[in-house]
């Protein structure tokens, strides 16, 4: 991948998560919501541990790629 994914388009495919969220819930909601594979490597990439917002997830993927 040739980067992080988009910050809009993140969000949009984690729309509806309850958090704090773990990275398994976050790769599940991902996938559940029609991601494509860019998006969910990019959230296997992430460490494993509680994200308490969206902005925190943003900036584990940014830091990951």
């Amino acid at each position: 991948m040739a980067g992080a994914p988009n910050p809009i388009e993140l969000q949009k495919h984690l729309k509806g998560v309850d958090y704090p969220a773990g990275k398994s819930d976050l790769v599940q909601a991902a996938r559940d919501h029609g991601a494509g594979d860019d998006l969910v490597k990019a959230l296997e990439k992430i460490p494993d541990r509680q994200y308490d917002g969206p902005n925190a997830v943003s900036k584990a993927v940014t830091e990951a790629s």
